[in-house]
């Protein structure tokens, strides 16, 4: 048993250790360090297509010499406005490998955002793909004066019947990247990067105003890649199979771009791409493509344990299932685990930690509803709501806060921000929690999510627990709305699972009493056919108050 300073220490595994060397370089580096490794192992494979690491090195070189050529200085902001594709870590380390750094736009995002993400970051040039109108959307923002070059890497190249490419205009500020790259000469010098330079801009979801760009620096992102290669090489050692390492996870969002793509270049795997999540595809492919690891997100988690060909499924090649980017049910959670016996990992993270944080043990005794406990170089204190420089004792509830070598400085132009978003050299979360005894954090809603119900704190994420034991939910989302006699109460939006019937309000109240505390039980219940979810697939609590907003504002 591990001892140290901290709570969490005692229940490492015995070879683990929270003080592990936390190694950190640049992302161009993390690239070349692989190629010299396996030059020829595959790192990718998109439909029928592959790449080794030689390949991905030299692609990313070309596209970095063509930058240079046409005029990119270092410290400049290139923005990826990419779904899953291989153009998209062929550019993400090309563009490093000049000096640049990089800015993500999410194909979800809608062109106010999108337009924001530009201006903010200073990114004049677009880099995106000839699929479903994103090409379209990205000459519109050009000619909008939010960019002065779109550079398209043509889906074609990587085969498939895909009906929604678009053709790719002539006209001299819409580039073709193989033409852009073609004639690329290599500089007699690469710029030198430092690793406190600012690799990546990564917007945050922006639920309480214009999107912030957490300021991702090359050591951030590789202190990250460090914790998690630390935790699973004291797990899993390097024994057994090469990892195969399935992505349907955004590459644009953290959680998929540091624990699949980084990560795997880190530990020499292979990553089976895919450009959407699509349920009955995922098992086809664990079973036939003996994957060893998924990576998902609660709402993927859902469908999967719902899915009718999951029992038939061969996942005996799986090593690790995770969940992450959101909490995981804890009901969902224990239906996986009992219908395939591969227990759900994870644990908690966000943008602005890189998006290392904590995980949980796939072994040992189940800790349903934690979060796990801090990764190795990761520290975490619960702090007073009223005072964030008070830090409390095991079993207290207060505010997450987290240092280390993965978190961010700030947000990029925002002074006031910055300010606020730190104490103590700890960075802020907004996550409200307490740490146990024996050194597991637990989250019981985010700060702002947090509902005042009569003077009580209630917790939208408590109530989801106790509803999603209810047999006839799919998916469930609790917000608070006004009440006259409680100031606020909570309202249940829910949707069904395939051939369930709905209930009444007074029926789920019946079911959650011996749940939850009289003052959190739901107020008003909603059912629909689907709910919403941001660009990355996690529930999303922000349309909802903005319609429960809409309708008290039209009622005064």
């Amino acid at each position: 048993m591990t001892a140290g300073r901290h709570a969490w220490e005692k229940s490492y595994p015995d070879n683990m250790r929270w003080d592990s060397p936390i190694v950190t370089a640049t992302l161009p580096a993390l690239l070349d360090e692989a190629v010299a490794d396996c030059p020829d192992q595959t790192v990718l494979g998109f439909r029928d297509w592959s790449m080794s690491y030689a390949g991905l090195r030299d692609e990313a070189e070309a596209f970095a010499s063509a930058l240079m050529a046409a005029g990119l200085a270092k410290d400049q902001t290139v923005a990826l406005f990419l779904p899953n594709t291989p153009y998209h870590p062929i550019t993400f380390f090309g563009a490093l490998k000049a000096g640049a750094r990089l800015a993500h736009m999410s194909p979800l995002d809608a062109p106010r955002e999108l337009a924001h993400k530009l201006t903010d970051s200073g990114a004049r040039t677009i880099v995106t793909t000839n699929l479903a109108g994103m090409l379209e959307g990205a000459i519109k923002l050009m000619e909008a004066g939010l960019a002065d070059r779109v550079i398209v890497g043509d889906d074609a190249r990587f085969g498939g019947d895909i009906p929604t490419r678009e053709a790719i205009p002539e006209r001299d500020d819409v580039v073709r990247l193989d033409v852009f790259c073609a004639d690329a000469q290599a500089p007699s010098a690469w710029p030198e990067i430092d690793e406190g330079d600012i690799a990546l801009l990564q917007y945050t979801g922006g639920t309480t105003g214009p999107a912030k760009g957490a300021m991702l620096t090359h050591t951030n992102l590789t202190a990250a890649v460090a914790s998690y290669d630390v935790w699973f090489e004291a797990l899993y050692g390097s024994a057994g199979p090469r990892e195969k390492v399935l992505c349907v996870l955004p590459l644009f969002h953290i959680y998929a771009l540091t624990t699949v793509l980084l990560l795997c270049v880190k530990r020499r795997g292979e990553i089976v791409l895919h450009l959407r999540f699509d349920p009955t595809q995922v098992l086809s492919d664990i079973q036939s493509k003996q994957i060893t690891s998924f990576p998902g997100v609660p709402t993927m988690w859902i469908a999967l344990a719902n899915h009718p060909e999951l029992m038939k499924t061969d996942l005996s090649s799986l090593k690790r299932c995770s969940s992450g980017g959101a909490p995981l049910p804890v009901e969902v959670g224990q239906r996986f685990e009992g219908l395939t016996g591969q227990r759900l990992a994870g644990g908690w993270g966000m943008t602005e930690t890189s998006p290392a944080g904590t995980n949980l043990l796939p072994f040992g005794e189940a800790k349903p509803g934690s979060i796990g406990m801090p990764l190795p170089g990761v520290e975490l204190q619960i702090v007073s709501l009223e005072d964030p420089h008070q830090v409390l004792s095991a079993g207290e509830v207060g505010e997450l806060r987290v240092r280390g070598k993965n978190v961010t400085a700030g947000y990029w132009n925002q002074p006031e921000e910055n300010e606020a978003a730190f104490a103590d050299g700890f960075f802020l979360t907004g996550d409200v929690g307490y740490m146990a005894e024996d050194g597991y954090f637990y989250i019981v809603d985010r700060k702002k999510d947090m509902i005042l119900s009569s003077g009580f704190n209630v917790y939208p994420q408590m109530i989801e627990q106790a509803i999603y034991e209810h047999p006839a939910v799919g998916e469930c989302i609790v917000i608070g709305i006004a009440d006259e006699y409680r100031g606020e109460a909570a309202k249940a939006f829910i949707t069904l699972k395939p051939g369930a019937e709905p209930f009444t309000l007074e029926e789920l109240v019946t079911f959650l009493e011996d749940r939850i505390g009289r003052h959190e039980l739901p107020a008003a219940l909603e059912f629909r056919d689907e709910l919403p979810k941001t660009s990355v697939g996690k529930l999303s609590r922000k349309e909802l108050r903005d319609m429960e907003k809409g309708k008290l504002s039209a009622a005064e």
